[in-house]
């Protein structure tokens, strides 16, 4: 059966983080939007299957026998490769991992992409990062400077929830912080010998995407506190930790203006010369076959960082 709506006011090209965040904000503006996802789809909660398994739930208590891992010898190098996380990777046999030189690009293909299995740090660029080119003579000039981004940093910082300490260094400038975990005391010592015996370097609470102490913001958006289980890759039932499935496709979808489908797989972007614009994109089902044409005057490619 044709698809009855192929026009949008704005098209969204993957669901992962950055996809995620694209759909909210148009959604929230106001802007019909249709986000394409080539993968599954993920909803939060409810498809999270080993979210809260025991080691002794699994054939393996959670590791990857050899003879499957031998299969998967680019993916199996991340480290959240695990027998109760598996089912949010692409497997090198199913999409083969091409390599000229050795990079570890992991694929995850369903709605919120590989923002259930990042590793959650989320430190500021600073100044020197934004003016690095320039100074250096390599590549070309930012178009902007931490000054531009600054309030957008705090933005995204407050939505999605960053854990962290105030610690006042311009080369990792501040954000908007919940409270930081504490460090351990093997990490307490660990940070006075360096700092003693190097003065100019920083020992710091990395700063992570974890609500250690949820906001009324958060609490809104139908997220707790974390509860420092240490099995986020799952897909956190608590939504804690910060994801796509979580916090922006739900208020995306709150809005009433998103439309999302999954299993559609980009072909093509269709594009004019005589306008030198482009207009829409080419959808292949990747169930089906069936080949689907979507028009939109905004159209945001949040593909992976290769695709």
């Amino acid at each position: 059966m044709p698809e009855q709506n192929t026009q949008f006011d704005a098209i969204v090209i993957g669901s992962g983080i950055s996809g995620g965040w694209a759909a909210k904000e148009l959604c929230e503006k106001g802007l019909k939007t249709l986000v394409l996802e080539r993968g599954r789809n993920v909803v939060h909660k409810k498809d999270y299957p080993t979210a809260n398994f025991n080691p002794w739930d699994m054939p393996h208590r959670g590791k990857i026998p050899p003879p499957e891992m031998d299969l998967d010898p680019i993916v199996s190098n991340c480290y959240a490769y695990k027998e109760d996380t598996k089912h949010f990777f692409v497997k090198d046999k199913e999409h083969p991992y091409i390599q000229e030189k050795p990079f570890s690009w992991i694929r995850g293909y369903q709605v919120g992409g590989k923002s259930l299995l990042w590793a959650r740090q989320t430190q500021r660029w600073s100044k020197y990062d934004f003016e690095a080119p320039l100074r250096d003579g390599f590549a070309v000039d930012w178009p902007i400077r931490y000054n531009d981004i600054d309030p957008w940093y705090s933005y995204v910082e407050k939505f999605a929830g960053i854990s962290g300490n105030k610690d006042g260094l311009d080369v990792l400038p501040d954000g908007e912080f919940l409270p930081a975990w504490e460090m351990n005391c093997v990490e307490k010592i660990l940070q006075e010998k360096i700092m003693q015996a190097y003065p100019d370097r920083h020992v710091i609470q990395g700063r992570c995407a974890h609500l250690t102490e949820p906001t009324a913001e958060h609490l809104a958006q139908g997220r707790g506190q974390c509860m420092a289980r240490k099995l986020c890759e799952r897909g956190c039932p608590f939504g804690a930790y910060f994801s796509s499935n979580s916090s922006t496709i739900p208020a995306a979808e709150r809005t009433g203006n998103m439309h999302l489908k999954t299993n559609a797989v980009v072909e093509s972007i269709v594009y004019h010369d005589q306008t030198k614009k482009a207009s829409g994109v080419r959808v292949v089902d990747a169930i089906t076959h069936e080949v689907t044409l979507y028009s939109a005057k905004i159209i945001f490619v949040n593909a992976a960082c290769l695709n």
